[in-house]
């Protein structure tokens, strides 16, 4: 009985060391940026309530856009793998070409958001249901912090254009030394534009910039990350051979393109609802008043930092899934998306004891208010509870779409979200007087459910399809 279970769940020793050499760098780059996140949270932490609480709506906002990028990226992703697969460098270059032209969408239209409507979205966020906090305040600091924001949105959009790609051929090392880059630089900047300094050689006094600062540096940072992968691309085209001719022409077959845009346009919405969707459960929380914004902002900022294990590992298995499928090893497909999922839940089992041994002191970092802290507490350490099932949750949804089922991802996750989640959230939040730890517990309990519907998802095999030989 022990032999089938391994045989049928656990991968030998080149499994393994195959499967981690793909994922460490990945892991290592997306824990840095989480990483710098964390820090520039702390030490925006340090200035006050308002000014975090303003920072972290903003964050909030604009990890829409992050997640609407990457959904840009992944439609056209999924073919640009298994191209790799099959070594097809002409399709995977055209599919490059897809990605520049979605992402160039979402930017203008983001960008468009916020200089018109910037002020209102932020306003969605802030509510004087608690005796905490200026929402004025709030608001001003939030307001800052967006306007210089803003000009960091087209270099991380550029960066992820060639990162998602470099990633789809193996090299998971290049996006990992830009991100060691750009941590260091940020960590760099916050100290300095965050707080200030007296006395410079050369240069003199550095004003505090408070907020301003932070959002500089994480600006400038991303500039510094997305100039590392576009020159080693270019600088490397034995490597990448899909970048040689990339932007003499910016044709693409007609045939791909509709292949991509009915397999990718699902992915894209279901990328886009499902982080509106996060955005509205915030929303919801934070009706209950400025304090349960600052709490579930300490609380997102530490889930966020320890979540990059399975979210890494749910790459990895489009990635490693999508070769295979596009190799036409549709048995070795299944066998690995199923060895995968067990290994990442697993990994956060473990992760997540880690997550609630150490969350209890994260929130005395913080220059805010006991019932602040406490109220985080609560909230990571049900984040740490439901982490094994969140992991087994993102294994099934990157196994649906490495073999190009994103109409199935789509139900799965956004209609999953918007039926089921937000409703209970909305309600539990604005409509009764349950306390916000235990509304947060039940809406974060949701994921139990998804997680039964994914294990029938997968156990059909729907998913196994080999997308680009049917084209």
């Amino acid at each position: 009985m022990f032999r089938n279970f391994k045989n049928k769940f656990i991968g030998d020793r080149n499994f393994y060391r195959y499967i981690l050499l793909l994922a460490l760098p990945m892991i290592a780059q997306n824990a840095i940026t989480s990483f710098v996140s964390f820090l520039d949270n702390i030490m925006v932490g340090r200035i006050g309530t308002e000014e975090m609480s303003g920072v972290a709506i903003v964050n909030q906002i604009i990890f829409v856009f992050n997640i609407c990028v990457f959904g840009a990226t992944s439609g056209a992703g999924i073919f640009g793998t298994q191209f790799y697969g099959k070594g097809d460098f002409v399709g995977q270059k055209h599919a490059f070409r897809i990605k520049v032209y979605a992402v160039f969408v979402v930017c203008a239209i983001t960008v468009a958001l916020f200089y018109f409507a910037g002020t209102d979205i932020i306003s969605l966020y802030l509510s004087d249901a608690s005796d905490v906090g200026d929402i004025e305040l709030a608001l001003k600091f939030g307001q800052e912090y967006m306007g210089i924001m803003t000009f960091g949105l087209i270099p991380f959009a550029i960066s992820q254009i060639y990162t998602s790609t470099i990633r789809e051929t193996g090299h998971t090392f290049v996006p990992m030394i830009s991100g060691v880059v750009a941590m260091i630089t940020n960590l760099i900047l916050d100290v300095v534009l965050i707080f200030g300094i007296e006395s410079v050689p050369f240069i003199g006094q550095i004003p505090a910039l408070g907020v301003k600062g932070a959002a500089i540096a994480t600006v400038m940072a991303r500039i510094i990350e997305c100039v590392i992968v576009v020159v080693w691309t270019h600088t490397h085209k034995n490597k990448n051979p899909y970048i040689v001719g990339a932007y003499r022409s910016f044709w693409v077959p007609g045939n791909l393109m509709k292949d991509v845009f009915v397999t990718g346009m699902p992915l894209f919405i279901n990328e886009m609802l499902w982080a509106l969707g996060v955005a509205a459960i915030a929303q919801c929380y934070a009706v209950r008043g400025l304090d349960v914004v600052a709490a579930n902002n300490i609380s997102s900022t530490i889930t966020n930092l320890f979540n990059v294990v399975y979210i890494q590992l749910g790459s990895c298995i489009s990635i490693v899934v999508g070769q295979r499928l596009g190799a036409g090893e549709l048995d070795e497909a299944k066998d690995i998306a199923r060895k995968m999922i067990f290994f990442s839940v697993i990994c956060c089992v473990g992760i997540a004891l880690i997550m609630m041994a150490v969350g209890r002191y994260f929130p005395d970092i913080y220059d805010t208010e006991e019932q602040i802290k406490e109220l985080a507490r609560t909230f990571i350490f049900i984040s740490a509870v439901i982490m094994p099932v969140s992991a087994y949750c993102h294994a099934c949804y990157f196994t649906l779409r490495s073999g190009g089922k994103t109409m199935l991802t789509f139900v799965f996750d956004s209609v999953f979200m918007w039926l089921i989640v937000i409703p209970t959230a909305t309600f539990l939040a604005k409509y009764t007087t349950l306390a916000i730890g235990l509304v947060f517990f039940l809406v974060q309990s949701m994921e139990i459910i998804k997680s039964i519907i994914g294990f029938f998802m997968v156990k059909s095999g729907i998913w196994v399809k080999n997308i680009v030989d049917e084209r």
